[in-house]
């Protein structure tokens, strides 16, 4: 990956809160090796990212080369195509550190190439990642879904006279999860079994992510998550139409299991703590596919050791 790529993607960040329904996106503009502009999109309805870094490098735009998160969009919407604003421009070489899966606006790098300009696609993952759960949304036109777990050394989900298996500083960056996503779901055995609220608390936090329950019901009078007792392929479905990007699944092992059948399971956080249960359910329960899981990664929170990996790559 490049300085400038790098850089592109480090703008992007900035837009993470306020860009939602859209992607973030960063650009950078490079005359002689020097960056003369730099943009990234803020909001839904502003500027997009390359707009904003060729109004900022002006002139110096001519001849320039600019690098660039997402491809360039090609579709109107509530802003003029970003591939005309890289034509007016005079950029001369356009490089992607990922394609834009949207079939409606996705295809920039294509009609740049056929107007003259030179294009490349690096396919960072870096970026790709950057925006997983919208490009989940807007190619399979459902939620990006990521199950969260905690277990002991030994495998179990439950220790016995245990209220917790995993940390302090595991349960609050669970917290911090949450007020990032736009819904958390559990199982009907999970709200039979514990009753959870499944808030945000302690944290800072714009809005509270939708509480969902999934299966036949009925939910405990007492309970305020809201039942999806269809199929889960259609709730899905039905969750992205209302504009539900990302669902952290925090069910417990039965649930789980199902989603992963269904091939509607894309990344997995398993909580590892230094501890040894014995006994207690496992991390799947039920049948479960034999899977190959890729780019794993392993960080220590506090005591515990967070694996994190990808079942569907973005």
């Amino acid at each position: 990956m490049t300085d400038f790529l790098a850089r592109a993607i480090e703008l992007a960040e900035r837009g993470r809160g306020t860009t939602h329904p859209n992607p973030v996106v960063g650009a950078v503009v490079v005359k002689d090796g020097t960056i003369v502009g730099e943009g990234w999109h803020e909001r839904k309805g502003s500027a997009h990212a390359e707009t904003i870094a060729l109004e900022a490098a002006g002139g110096r735009a001519r001849g320039a080369v600019l690098y660039v998160s997402l491809e360039p969009c090609r579709s109107w919407g509530t802003t003029s195509p970003c591939t005309e604003a890289v034509l007016e421009a005079g950029i001369t070489r356009v490089v992607a550190a990922a394609l834009d899966p949207n079939p409606e606006a996705g295809g920039g790098l294509e009609d740049l190439r056929a107007a003259g300009i030179d294009v490349e696609h690096a396919n960072l993952f870096e970026a790709r990642g950057q925006n997983e759960a919208w490009r989940t949304w807007v190619s399979r036109q459902r939620p990006f879904v990521t199950y969260k777990a905690a277990m002991t050394l030994d495998g179990r989900l439950t220790v016995p006279g245990e209220r917790w298996v995993s940390g302090r500083e595991s349960r609050q960056l669970v917290h911090e999860l949450r007020a990032q996503i736009d819904a958390v779901g559990v199982g009907m055995g999970t709200v039979r079994a514990d009753a959870p609220t499944l808030t945000a608390r302690d944290v800072d936090i714009v809005r509270q992510p939708r509480r969902l329950a999934f299966g036949a019901g009925p939910l405990p009078p007492e309970s305020d998550l809201e039942l999806r007792s269809g199929p889960l392929g259609e709730e899905l479905a039905q969750l992205a139409e209302e504009g539900v990007q990302s669902l952290l699944l925090e069910g417990g092992p039965t649930i789980a299991a199902a989603f992963l059948r269904e091939g509607l399971l894309d990344k997995m956080l398993v909580f590892v703590a230094p501890t040894i249960a014995g006994e207690g359910p496992r991390l799947f329960e039920g049948i479960a596919p034999a899977t190959r899981l890729t780019r794993l990664r392993v960080r220590p929170v506090g005591e515990d050791v967070l694996l994190s990996a990808y079942v569907n790559e973005p």
